[in-house]
């Protein structure tokens, strides 16, 4: 999984969300007690995404748009191909599905499958039922967080200066991390806010 936020920073676990089709469409502040137009329309920078197919369109805003962290976690390389995903950060709330509402489908990824400590994720991973093209992840210890998947983003995004790179302890020998510079940790590092802010990229 991403390196969503630090685990020293993991609040206690709060209620599911109860996925509910009719909250599709709209924009999460439907879900939450702040009303999105307060913040979506001045905080972070404004993403548009789709799938490959072309059947969903949405956009969010983000404070943390850098394309910069690739997690190489089995779940990540399963659901994403090869070395695994680059996650971006975004305002659950300023979420809004412009186009295909009913392509949309969830699944939660299963930890250490097939091992004694298996368990169900609690993150769940939005795709299109169409052409498989993974959306955005969600996760109920951060409800107010959501995060596109970088390769669902068709906004340019900023190129970062550097790579970090996460969960080499789950990499296989035969999966090369991209060249150039990069920082690589066996299991995480920064938070993506951490990071953002401390190179000076975060955006308000």
């Amino acid at each position: 999984m991403p390196m969503l936020v630090h685990p020293l920073l993991l609040r206690p676990i709060t209620p599911f969300l109860i996925y509910r089709p009719s909250l599709v469409g709209k924009s999460y502040s439907n879900i939450f007690t702040t009303t999105a137009n307060t913040r979506t329309q001045t905080s972070g920078r404004k993403l548009d995404g789709s799938c490959q197919c072309g059947a969903v369109e949405f956009t969010l805003q983000s404070h943390t748009p850098v394309p910069y962290q690739l997690c190489a976690c089995s779940i990540c390389r399963k659901v994403g191909g090869y070395s695994g995903s680059v996650n971006l950060g975004g305002i659950a709330e300023s979420l809004q599905i412009l186009k295909g509402k009913d392509a949309i489908k969830k699944y939660k990824a299963i930890k250490d499958r097939g091992k004694p400590n298996e368990s169900m994720c609690s993150s769940e991973r939005s795709f299109c039922s169409n052409c498989s093209t993974m959306l955005w992840l969600w996760d109920n210890h951060f409800p107010e967080l959501v995060h596109p998947f970088a390769s669902a983003i068709d906004t340019d995004l900023p190129v970062p200066d550097e790579m970090v790179c996460i969960l080499e302890d789950s990499k296989p020998a035969w999966v090369r991390w991209p060249e150039g510079k990069k920082t690589v940790y066996k299991q995480y590092g920064d938070s993506l806010e951490g990071w953002h802010k401390k190179k000076g990229l975060f955006v308000d």
